[in-house]
C-alpha cells in the first residue's frame, strides 16, 4: 500500500488542477491556475476511523477499524482537459489489505452545459449516493442506496451540465456494469442518468434511472431501477428524502455500496429514507432518518424486509474535522432481535 501511495504522490508532480468534480469525492471546490500561470495541484484526502459497539445476544460485539482512508490528487493536464483519482485503503470498503484505484477519470470540460468524462467514477443515480462519503450527514448511507444502487461505482462515459447557480442540473452516462475492478464480460452496457430541478431557492427536486445487463455472461436479463429525491433547505433545517425501485436481474457478486455486505434480492424490490437535521450552531447538528428497504416485494413476513430509525449528533471541530454519533435502532417487523449499533467515528479532511 505504501509503494501505491508514493506512485500515486509522485504521478501528481507532473500534473496541474480542475474546477468541479462532481463524480468525484472532493466536492466542488475550484483550484485554479496560480498568477504567474503555473500549473498547480490538490492533493487531497480523509481519514474515517471508527468504533462500532453491536449490541447482539449473547456476548456484545464491538471494534475499531478505518471505514474509509482514502488520499488522492486532482488537476488540469491542459486548458479544458481536468483528471481526478483517488485511492481507497480502507479495509471495510475494499474487503482488502492492498490500497486499489477507486476513481479515475479524465474530464473535458466544453462547455457548462457539457462535460464530458472518461474513466472509473460514481453512477449518476441517487442523492445520497452523489453525495460526497465526508458530507454525509450519517455514518451509513440508507440501506437501499446501498443494496440496489450497487455496484456504486463502475468504468464508463460521463456528460454532465449545470451548477450549483443553475435551477438544472444533469448527469448521463453509459457504463460496463460490472463495478470496480472487474472486467465486462457481456455485451451489453448500463445506461444511467439523474436530473435535478431547483423548483425554488429552499426546494429540489429530482429523478434517477438505470436500464443494464448485470448477470455475468447473458445478454438476455435485464435490470430497471427508478428513483425519486427531494432536497428541502430552509435557513438551519435541512430535510432530504428519496425512493427507489427495482426489478430484474442483478449480480451478488459486485458487492454492496461503500463495503456493505450484498443481500439476496428478489424479483422485484424497493425501499426509502427520510432524513431530518437541524443546525443548532456552527458546532452542534442533531439528525434524525427513519428508512425500510425490502428486498422481495413478492414475499412477505419472511424476515428481510427491513426498517431503521438512526439517531445521530454531528459535532463540527472545524470544517475539517468532524465528530459523528449513531445509534441505529432497527425495528422489528416479524422475529425479535436484538441487533441495534453504536458508531462513533472522527474524520479529518485535508
Amino acid at each position: 500500500m505504501k509503494n501505491k501511495i508514493n506512485i500515486l504522490l509522485a504521478i501528481a508532480l507532473f500534473f496541474g488542477i480542475s474546477s468541479v468534480f462532481a463524480q468525484g469525492c472532493d466536492g466542488d471546490a475550484e483550484v485554479g491556475l496560480d498568477s504567474t500561470s503555473q500549473q498547480k495541484i490538490k492533493v487531497f484526502g480523509f481519514l474515517q476511523p471508527q468504533y462500532t459497539y453491536n449490541f447482539v445476544e449473547g456476548d456484545n460485539a464491538n471494534s475499531g477499524d478505518f471505514k474509509r482512508a482514502r488520499i488522492g490528487v486532482r488537476g488540469e493536464a491542459l486548458k479544458n482537459f481536468s483528471y481526478y483519482f483517488m485511492l481507497e485503503a480502507g479495509p471495510l470498503i475494499g474487503g482488502t489489505k492492498d490500497a486499489y484505484l477507486m476513481d479515475a477519470f479524465i474530464t473535458y470540460n466544453a462547455d457548462n452545459w457539457a462535460r464530458i468524462s472518461l474513466g472509473t467514477f460514481k453512477q449518476p443515480f441517487s442523492l445520497e449516493v452523489a453525495t460526497p462519503c465526508h458530507s454525509l450527514m450519517t455514518v451509513e448511507r440508507s440501506i437501499v442506496a446501498d443494496q440496489l444502487v450497487a455496484p456504486q461505482r463502475d468504468f464508463g462515459l460521463f456528460v454532465y451540465g449545470g451548477n450549483k447557480y443553475n435551477k438544472l442540473n444533469y448527469s448521463f452516462a453509459i457504463m460496463n456494469g460490472r463495478g470496480l475492478l472487474e472486467k465486462d464480460n457481456n455485451t451489453k452496457k448500463d445506461v444511467i442518468g439523474r436530473v435535478t430541478y431547483r423548483l425554488t431557492n429552499f426546494l429540489t427536486l429530482g429523478g434517477s434511472f438505470r436500464y443494464g445487463y448485470p448477470v455475468t455472461n447473458d445478454n438476455d436479463t435485464d435490470r430497471t431501477t427508478l428513483g425519486g429525491e427531494f432536497l428541502l433547505k430552509l435557513d438551519k433545517f435541512h430535510l432530504q428524502g428519496e425512493y427507489i425501485y427495482d426489478e430484474g436481474g442483478y449480480n451478488l457478486a459486485a458487492g454492496g455500496g461503500c463495503g456493505s455486505e450484498p443481500v439476496l434480492l428478489g424479483d422485484k424490490r424497493d425501499g426509502a429514507y427520510i432524513m431530518g437535521a437541524y443546525n443548532i450552531n456552527e458546532k452542534f447538528q442533531p439528525v434524525l432518518k427513519y428508512e425500510f428497504f425490502d428486498p422481495n416485494l413478492d414475499i412477505k413476513d419472511d424476515g428481510s424486509y427491513l426498517e431503521r430509525f438512526t439517531v445521530g449528533l454531528n459535532y463540527f471541530f472545524s470544517d475539517r474535522v468532524r465528530f459523528q454519533l449513531n445509534y441505529l435502532a432497527n425495528i422489528d417487523t416479524v422475529i425479535n432481535v436484538d441487533n441495534d449499533a453504536l458508531i462513533a467515528q472522527m474524520q479529518v479532511k485535508f
